[in-house]
This record gives structure tokens, C-alpha cells and sequence, in this order.
């Protein structure tokens, strides 16, 4: 990590003596590679290989993987950081001294294991978005807002999954909303990591659940028999999703079925059912999730598809998901779009090969195709081994499962933003990625860079296929989706990588551009 952050700085010391104060990026229009014009900057779309240029647009946009680092040092952050380590690990202590059975065998848990069970350091997320915080997207939003249930519930193996259930504050039942299963990434990505979207969505009008897998946060290391979950055993994120699927669709007449057979197990208290359940529309299901999660998304959304394996869950008859986002990235069924492999190209070959590998035989990857509208997010940048570019990369080499879904004639969106790295998705205290906490003087993270389009475009998609009439987004969906010259438009997507996308408006019209920098000009 060290070594990584001293590239980044000299990166930036380069920089300030390279010529352009700010090479990537800036103001007026500039030609398309078809002679027209639009309204940002392509001067590093279209700067020579090699070249100055090319060079000081390289340089300037790996550094802004510092932006979230820097801004991790401000004292307001860092005191509330402190604050809600304090609290989440007391809260932590408190749950194994009601209960013991959160600790020790079989559960493999210790004060500190799962990795991420304190919730705090790396693993705290965004701290001002716990209900200690003073601040709109803290107290506020959980007594005004929301209503946010934790649950405790079993997966398929009886291990207990934590989590939690949010909807819209007092949303009347019988009610018809939308709702989006969220899941984690692993290791450090902790649900607390995803506290962002969760809150994007309420405020659009959703039901969400989050929770933690097995082997991360506060879900149990093992199951009963011994297996583990996480990295080590990859599978766990799609199962799980399909579990949480079942658990968000169950009610009192239809209890969460692994609840039943896993019942004694422990003697902790688990819901029996999901306690917003009559708040929810069971036939508008969406789900999100970032990488490994992303492979989840990828996999859930392709049950039932043709030639795929059937929908594994108890309590729909078929698979009940009508749209994904995948947060860096969708995959294809032979792993195509892996994140680490599609980055950076320190990244040996070989060793993506082995990624993959572990991905389709370990994880044990169950056969799946496109078969619902799908948005992929993809990162400039890899994980911690990332390095700046020193030969142009492919510029279509995140669209892999792009032109699968477009070839299936499923719709699909793929986009990535300038200088954003993996944990662009799941914003980490002191980890590289770009700005997401710039301005805290209301009490919350405000303004920055990627964050605030991953979540336009995440929810606009949402709402192009999850809201009906007369629903707040309904509306202008497509004009946030199609908004290429506004704030969270083209002028920030990659110049390294294409964006593009391939859906039907709401009037049936084919919106179909494979570069979105580059003017829509196929």
C-alpha cells in the first residue's frame, strides 16, 4: 500500500511540472472523431500515442485516485470516523455478551473475525451515515426518512446472515414499492460499505435489503459443517443473494423457508419474515451488487435464461429479478469482465487466467445468460497492484458482457468514470478511489467526483424499468439515462475506456451509442 501511495504522489509532483494545470478535462467543446462537435473536453480522448499529452493526461488521471486519501485527513472526518469505531465495536461486544453463541464454535467467530466485524477502520464506510451522526444522511435520516430493521436470518447452509431492511419512512402497507437486494463485495466490503446506495434508494422511493455474506461483517465465518464463505468460497455470493431474495419476499403466510429447516440451530433470534412485507411490489425486484457481488448480479439476474440453469430460490416459481447493476462489473458466463482482469496492465495475464479460473471452478459458476436490463459500472483502475498506463489500452476492453447482453438483444448500459478505481463502488476510509467526502460542513459527505454519478445513473436505471405512472422517477428516466451533457455526463466518463449503451426509451426508441464521449456517432 505504501509503495502504491508514493507512485501516486510522484505522479502528482510530476504533474504540477508537466505544463496543463488540469490535463484531463476542461472547458469548451472540442471535435469528435467525426468532425462535429460536443460540449466537453476530448483533448486525452484524442491525444497521439506517444505523446506529452498523453502522458500528462495519463499521469493527472491516475492521481485522482489521491482525492479520497486527502480528504480522509480533513479532522471533521477523522473525528467522526473515531466516534463510530467506538460505538460499532461497543455495539459489536454488547451482541456476543447477549448472546454467546456469536462467538466460538461452530460459528468460527472472534471479537475481530469475521474480518470487518467491528465495522470500524476500513471497514466503517461512510461515517456519517449511521444514525449517531448529527447530519442529513445521519440522525435525520433514520428518524425522518427511513425505516431501517435489522434482521438476523439463516442462509441455505444455516449460517447466520445480519442485515438489514429499509423503506421509506411510514410508507403505508398495503403498499406496491419497488425494491433492490444489495451485494457486497469481499473481503473489506463490509454492508456498511454500501450505506450510499441504500440511501439513494429509499430517497427514490424503494425498499432495499443489505447483509453481509458469510465470512464478512457481522454474518458468521463458517456454517455448522465447517464451510467457509468469502474469497474461499466464492459461491456464497450468489446463493446468498437468492437466499436474501427469499427472505425479502417472504411474509406470514409464506415464512423465509431456511429459517424452518435450520430452526435450533442457534438460539439466537431470527426473523421469520421480512417485517416490511407488505410494503413491497414482489413482481418489481432489482439488484445491485459490486465485484464479487457484480458476479452475483451477474449470475441471479441469469437464472432461467436459455440454456441456464433453473432459479434455485424457494418462494418464487421462476426468477422473480426484472433488472441489475453491477458495480465493476458484470460478467460474462465465461467470466469475461472479471474486474482485476479488464484494469490495469500490470496485471499479468497468466494471473487473470487464474482469476477466472478460481471464479468458474472454485466458485463453481452455475450457467447463466443475459436475460434482464443490465447497467455495468467499470473502473479506470484495478485493485491495489494498479500502476498507471504506459501503452494505450484497449478501449473497448470493458464491453465484453456489453456486447453480450446487445448481441441477445437484452438491454444493456456500460459506463466508467476518469481516475476511479474498485473501491470507487464501496467508498473505504483512507483508500485510494476519487473525491467522495469533499465537503462535511452539513454534517454529511457532500460534492465529489464519481460517487455522485455512479448513483444517478445506478438509480435512473432502477427507475427506467422498476417504476410505474405516476411514480417519482417514472417520468425522467430516460433523460437522466440520455443526459450526456449534464453534470454526471460524458465530461466525466473515461477517455480510457467506452462507454456505451444499447436500451429502448420509453416510446420504444432504440438508444443505441457505442461511444458516449465520442457524440453518439456509431
Amino acid at each position: 500500500m505504501f509503495g502504491r501511495m508514493l507512485r501516486l504522489m510522484l505522479a502528482t509532483l510530476c504533474l504540477s511540472g508537466c505544463g496543463s494545470s488540469d490535463p484531463v478535462g476542461g472547458s469548451g467543446s472540442s471535435p469528435d472523431e467525426g468532425g462535429g462537435e460536443v460540449a466537453w473536453d476530448r483533448s486525452c480522448d484524442l491525444a497521439p500515442f506517444p505523446s506529452l499529452r498523453w502522458e500528462q493526461c495519463e499521469i493527472a488521471n491516475f492521481a485522482k485516485q489521491l482525492e479520497a486519501p486527502t480528504e480522509a485527513l480533513n479532522p471533521v472526518f477523522a473525528q467522526r470516523l473515531l466516534a463510530q469505531n467506538l460505538t460499532n465495536t461497543a455495539e459489536l461486544l454488547a451482541r456476543a455478551a447477549d448472546d454467546p453463541s456469536w462467538l466460538g464454535l461452530p460459528s468460527g467467530n472472534l471479537p475481530v473475525l469475521p474480518y470487518c466485524a467491528p465495522f470500524a477502520a476500513v471497514c466503517t464506510g461512510d461515517p456519517f451515515r449511521y444514525p449517531q451522526a448529527v447530519g442529513p444522511d445521519g440522525d435525520a435520516f433514520y428518524r425522518n426518512e427511513a425505516d431501517v430493521i435489522p434482521v438476523v436470518f439463516y442462509d441455505r447452509d444455516c449460517t447466520r446472515l445480519s442485515g438489514r431492511v429499509w423503506a421509506p419512512r411510514n410508507s403505508p402497507a398495503p403498499a406496491s414499492l419497488p425494491h433492490v437486494v444489495i451485494a457486497n463485495g469481499s473481503l473489506g466490503a463490509s454492508e456498511t460499505a454500501y450505506w450510499w446506495a441504500s440511501q439513494a434508494l429509499v430517497r427514490g422511493g424503494y425498499a432495499v435489503m443489505t447483509f453481509d455474506p458469510r465470512g464478512q461483517g457481522r454474518s458468521d465465518f463458517l456454517s455448522p459443517s465447517g464451510q467457509l464463505g468469502t474469497n474461499a468460497n466464492l459461491k456464497v455470493f450468489w446463493d446468498e443473494m437468492v437466499d436474501a431474495i427469499d427472505f425479502f419476499h417472504s411474509t406470514p403466510q409464506q415464512l423465509y423457508p431456511h429459517n424452518q429447516t435450520c430452526a435450533g440451530t442457534y438460539p439466537t433470534t431470527v426473523a421469520p419474515f421480512n417485517p416490511v412485507w407488505n410494503r413491497i411490489d414482489r413482481e418489481r425486484l432489482g439488484i445491485a451488487g459490486h465485484s464479487a457481488g457484480a458476479v452475483a448480479v451477474s449470475v441471479v439476474q441469469g437464472y432461467g435464461a436459455p440454456g441456464a440453469d433453473p432459479w434455485p430460490g424457494k418462494l418464487d416459481a421462476s426468477n422473480p429479478v426484472k433488472v441489475g447493476v453491477a458495480w465493476d462489473s458484470l460478467i460474462a458466463p465465461d467470466a469475461t469482465g472479471l474486474a482485476p482482469c479488464t484494469n490495469s496492465l500490470p496485471v499479468p495475464p497468466g494471473l487473470c487466467g487464474l482469476l477466472v479460473q478460481a471464479v468458474i471452478t472454485q466458485g463453481n459458476l452455475p450457467k447463466f445468460g443475459p436475460r434482464v436490463p443490465a447497467m455495468s459500472f467499470n473502473a479506470d483502475y484495478a485493485l491495489v497492484w494498479d500502476t498507471p498506463y504506459v501503452l494505450p489500452p484497449d478501449a473497448e476492453g470493458h464491453k465484453g458482457p456489453y456486447k453480450l447482453w446487445q448481441t441477445d438483444g437484452v438491454p444493456v448500459y456500460s459506463l466508467g468514470f476518469q481516475g476511479t478505481t474498485h473501491e470507487d463502488y464501496s467508498p473505504i476510509p483512507a483508500m485510494t478511489a476519487t473525491s467522495w467526502c469533499p465537503d462535511t460542513t452539513t454534517g454529511a459527505c457532500r460534492g465529489g467526483y464519481a460517487q455522485p454519478a455512479i448513483v444517478h445513473y445506478t438509480l435512473a436505471w432502477f427507475d427506467r424499468w422498476l417504476k410505474q405512472p405516476g411514480e417519482p422517477g417514472y417520468a425522467d428516466a430516460d433523460a437522466r439515462l440520455l443526459d450526456d451533457g449534464g453534470p454526471q455526463g460524458a465530461d466525466k466518463l473515461s477517455f480510457r475506456y467506452r462507454s456505451a449503451r444499447d436500451f429502448p426509451d420509453r416510446s420504444g426508441r432504440r438508444q443505441r451509442c457505442e461511444d458516449i464521449r465520442g457524440g453518439c456517432k456509431e
